[in-house]
């Protein structure tokens, strides 16, 4: 018999898988700042340039569900490391590409490496780390998962502002190479979690469930390319985006049906008979279709309406990835004697009030004004992620782990999209709103309405116009003023509306209880510091 191995201290497992995770969640947002770069390059059009993020996005997707059935066949050690290099590579194509095919295709291939990320380093350090300390593992994990969206603008626009736009991909090469070492020295499956796959893999192997897969391949394929292109094309008044709805509807439907009667199913959907497992997950992707809303209303605002540039509203928004940051440990050592419930609904409470209160934001608000804002819902976010990953997954076995990883970080990835198709919908439909009530207040018979046209002509006037050219002008600064604060009243009513939507997930709190000790069965734990 071989000597047993010697347990590895947790907190270098943890280092090890989190430098893909974080990558990962960088990549997902990071390219956003430099598509107008990249557009000029390889000579996209505006409509073009946006399957950059779409490719990615599908890709994703695709692969999370499938995180288990991969990791039971191969395990889930090499299936990390499979996906760190598929993405490290995919990486170093994105930054030589000089088409936009080129690009497409690598961007996607990206994405397929950094679908398997996420859930494989939330499984290993579940399974790494003791009961007691389940919410301090979650801890780790969000601070990757949150942080990575928020500091990716930010770190885009420093990267595009002084250096080439390829750097966006090949910063990811070292970091890469650096954690496919450190996971190849470092994480070792889990004796237990070895046993149990290799005992799944053989039964899956002799029942492989081709059919789920295809369909789920189809269903989710679809589904985010409605999700991402839906706005553009103005949802079902285009034909594309109503077949692409239907498919994905259908294809989803029949997924459900395969893995439900399937003998050996690809994924494990009976995992959302567990109410607390079930509910945990539903928040988190509400949660996270409001935090991608509000990553891309505030930015979106800052830049449009105040002048920022892409740099200057990422650093506006630092303070909220700093303050979570110091608060997400903090949240995961009170986990251990704090009631999950009560956080969750402290932290609802606070995103709420976050939303409401920079729903107020104006044209003359400033970086600081902001501030206060965004300070409250990291503070929320922060109660929120780490108990609602940790609870959600206190039911489930540990060799199910990889499944329910899997599961959660799909629904976070579609709930992100789903809340960004959403918000840009509202945001545009009530931009319309807002321009119509306030242009009804500005007819020509109104003494105030003149007043304003004559100080506008007659400032031009004074800078060379003739009469009538002043007076067009004067109409054409007026209507530009009328569609700023057309889109002013449009920010706020958007803001305001993800703070009610926010509090109506109370009620699933009823379902969150949680078992602290997990199922009973035999643990491993690496060891302490």
């Amino acid at each position: 018999m071989s000597a047993a191995r010697a347990p590895t201290n947790k907190w270098l497992v943890t280092v090890s898988v989190t430098f893909g995770t974080l990558m990962g969640a960088i990549d997902a947002s990071i390219v956003n700042v430099a598509l107008p770069q990249i557009r000029g390059a390889v000579g996209a059009t505006v409509q073009e340039i946006t399957w950059i993020t779409t490719g990615f996005a599908i890709a994703t997707v695709i692969v999370m569900p499938l995180t288990a059935f991969l990791g039971r066949l191969f395990g889930q050690k090499r299936v990390y490391m499979a996906s760190l290099l598929v993405f490290v590579v995919g990486s170093a194509l994105c930054g030589l590409a000089s088409s936009l095919g080129q690009v497409v295709a690598f961007r996607a291939i990206q994405g397929l490496g950094a679908g398997a990320l996420q859930p494989t380093e939330q499984a290993i350090l579940r399974q790494t780390f003791p009961p007691k300390e389940q919410g301090m593992a979650m801890a780790l994990f969000a601070m990757a998962v949150m942080v990575g969206p928020a500091v990716g603008p930010t770190l885009g626009g420093y990267i595009v502002d002084n250096f080439h736009w390829s750097w966006i991909f090949f910063i990811n090469l070292p970091v890469g190479a650096l954690g496919l070492f450190m996971v190849w020295r470092f994480v070792h499956e889990p004796e237990d979690i070895r046993a149990a796959n290799a005992a799944a893999a053989a039964e899956q192997r002799r029942n492989m469930d081709w059919l789920g897969i295809a369909l789920l391949a189809v269903g989710l394929a679809t589904l985010q390319y409605f999700l991402e292109e839906g706005q553009r094309d103005d949802w079902f008044e285009s034909r594309t985006i109503t077949a692409v709805a239907a498919v994905a509807a259908v294809a989803l439907a029949l997924f459900v049906w395969r893995e439900l009667v399937a003998k050996v199913p690809a994924v494990n959907l009976r995992l959302f008979g567990d109410a607390v497992f079930t509910s945990g997950t539903v928040i988190g992707a509400v949660m996270f279709a409001i935090l991608m809303a509000s990553m891309f209303l505030l930015p979106l605002f800052m830049q449009e309406l105040l002048g920022f540039t892409a740099m200057q509203s990422g650093l506006a928004l630092m303070p909220r990835v700093l303050v979570m940051m110091l608060v997400t440990p903090i949240v995961g050592r009170l986990y251990s004697r704090v009631s999950p419930r009560l956080l969750v609904a402290i932290g609802v409470v606070l995103v709420s009030l976050g939303s409401f209160d920079v729903s107020r934001i104006t044209l003359e608000s400033t970086s600081s004004g902001i501030v206060h804002a965004i300070l409250i819902q990291g503070v929320g976010f922060s109660f929120l992620f780490v108990p609602l990953t940790t609870a959600a997954l206190s039911n489930v076995p540990r060799a199910r782990l990889a499944d329910a990883t899997g599961l959660n970080s799909l629904l976070r990835q579609v709930g992100a999209s789903m809340g960004l198709a959403i918000f840009a919908t509202l945001l545009d439909r009530a931009g319309v709103h807002a321009r119509a009530a306030v242009a009804s207040h500005l007819g020509p018979e109104r003494p105030e309405v003149q007043d304003r046209l004559g100080q506008l002509a007659a400032f031009f006037a004074q800078r060379g116009f003739d009469p009538v050219s002043a007076r067009e002008a004067a109409l054409r600064a007026l209507d530009g003023i009328v569609r700023k604060q057309s889109m002013v009243i449009a920010f706020e009513h958007v803001l305001f509306v993800t703070g009610v939507l926010f509090l109506c997930v109370l009620p699933l709190l009823y379902f969150l209880k949680v078992n602290r000790h997990g199922p009973r069965e035999k643990v491993h734990v690496e060891m302490e510091m």
